[in-house]
């Protein structure tokens, strides 16, 4: 046809297309002018785009191409370009959206939007967020989200007298949001019992001087918008708990560290949802030594609980233990040796299997204390059934691992909180490299780190640490490219 302004036919290899230059114009041809040695329309072709735009309204949707059928305005195929969902139905179907924000090609099936093609999410650096200034020092942090509420923190801090502080993600940022009365909180833990939503905190002291310690369950009150006293147990300087199901039972396992002053080989407990009588009741009892953290995992059809064991009242240096289920109990499954282990980290990468345990520090019966030494990655080996040493890293008193993922790498970020000088250590953050196991990749200053946990908002994703030295947490933006 005629020449029209800004559009010349351009052709390369046998490829021919148009070129638009200048304001995008609205701009139809007949398939013939494209397909020129064919009389029909064929069934199968290629049409490439290149788009350059330098921003993009985030409320714009509009097509860039679309293939009508003779006279209709019936669209038979459709490329949309967006930053937000456009509508997918049955009108939609075959059409293609090109999404500005994830960089990612989808097509709608009539239902849903089905991903073709989207660039991967790549770490670039760490940046601060928020700085989070908490009511004491805070030895573990809970994020959660119950639907159609909100995403939520729940921070265990050290001073009685202030309790400890739950927060909400708001505008993004955390803000306080309620104030629940603790003892020397060491964790939170948040599960939920069918539609119940439940916060339990492992409390280390008791309310009075000389009574027993209780740990205390709190239930998410709908219509108060806002946890209320649940349940009581008694616990024993308890340092963690562990919710988790097993065959439709729900069950809530407590790290019960040390009885009175001195005595650390004490019985940890776990006990089970009762459906008829709505509480927890003791389901049993397992000998552990100045435990600290449970960690529960399954493979496949078995489940596995591991205990972080720290101190025998002599020495760090003990076995901590991996159970497995096996008839209606808990049963010793392999022992590690590990050195004032605080916490173990369970994750899989592909069909592989790991366990990462955070040593704290190395006491020996004669007195001697190491802060700067190595903390584990142990691999399942499915040969001989036990996990196997893969991979040690030198830590500072290590006190927590958080693994997480940013498109389709896999990192570890360790809390070192102590070198045996100084609590104001670099926290790191190793990147899986196969072969070579994790390694470094960025260092982040923190003070007397104590717990660090990964989450996602609709803005993007985030790491927050506590400080067992200073009331102040810190919110960690993760940047991309």
């Amino acid at each position: 046809g005629r020449a029209r302004d800004g559009i010349r036919m351009v052709q390369s290899r046998g490829a021919r297309g148009f070129q638009f230059s200048g304001s995008p114009q609205l701009f139809s041809f007949p398939a013939s002018q494209l397909f020129i040695n064919c009389n029909f329309f064929p069934a199968e072709f290629s049409i490439v785009v290149t788009l350059k735009i330098p921003q993009m309204a985030p409320e714009k949707s509009e097509y860039i191409f679309t293939l009508l059928e003779g006279d209709s305005d019936e669209p038979l195929l459709g490329l949309r370009l967006s930053q937000n969902n456009p509508p997918c139905g049955h009108s939609e179907e075959g059409h293609l959206w090109f999404n500005t924000l994830k960089r990612g090609l989808f097509l709608c099936d009539g239902i849903v939007w089905l991903t073709m093609l989207q660039v991967k999410e790549k770490l670039d650096y760490v940046e601060d967020h928020q700085d989070l200034f908490t009511n004491s020092e805070t030895f573990d942090i809970e994020v959660f989200h119950i639907p159609s509420v909100g995403l939520f923190m729940a921070t265990a801090n050290r001073d009685s007298n202030l309790g400890s502080g739950i927060y909400k993600w708001t505008d993004g940022r955390f803000e306080r949001y309620q104030n629940i009365s603790t003892y020397d909180a060491q964790a939170w833990q948040y599960f939920t019992v069918g539609k119940k939503k439940f916060l339990v905190v492992a409390n280390c002291r008791s309310k009075d001087a000389g009574n027993q310690e209780q740990s205390v369950i709190y239930k998410w009150s709908s219509r108060k918008l806002k946890f209320i006293h649940y349940q009581t147990l008694i616990t024993h300087s308890a340092r963690d708990w562990e919710a988790f199901s097993i065959q439709d039972e729900t069950f809530l396992a407590v790290a019960n560290h040390r009885q009175g002053g001195r005595n650390h080989n004490i019985d940890s407990v776990i006990y089970k949802w009762n459906p008829v009588a709505q509480f927890f009741e003791v389901n049993q009892t397992i000998p552990t030594t100045g435990a600290y953290d449970w960690e529960f995992f399954t493979i496949g059809p078995y489940y596995f609980l591991a205990v972080a064991n720290t101190f025998n009242g002599r020495s760090t240096v003990i076995d901590s233990t991996i159970y497995i289920w096996l008839g209606g109990m808990f049963q010793p499954y392999q022992s590690i040796t590990t050195f004032g282990a605080i916490d173990w980290e369970m994750f899989q990468i592909e069909n592989r299997v790991f366990l990462a345990v955070a040593n704290s520090q190395m006491l020996t019966e004669e007195g001697k204390i190491l802060y700067s030494i190595n903390s584990t990655i142990y691999e399942l080996s499915m040969t001989s059934q036990t996990f196997i040493k893969f991979q040690e890293i030198e830590t500072n008193s290590a006190l927590d691992w958080e693994y997480f993922t940013v498109g389709d790498d896999k990192f570890l970020v360790v809390a070192n909180s102590y070198d045996g000088n100084s609590y104001s250590l670099n926290s790191v953050i190793y990147r899986w490299q196969g072969y070579e196991g994790f390694i470094p990749v960025h260092r982040l200053s923190t003070n007397g780190c104590r717990d660090w946990e990964y989450f996602n908002t609709t803005d993007g994703s985030y790491l927050i640490y506590s400080s067992a030295r200073a009331a102040l947490s810190k919110v960690l933006k993760l940047r991309t490219i």
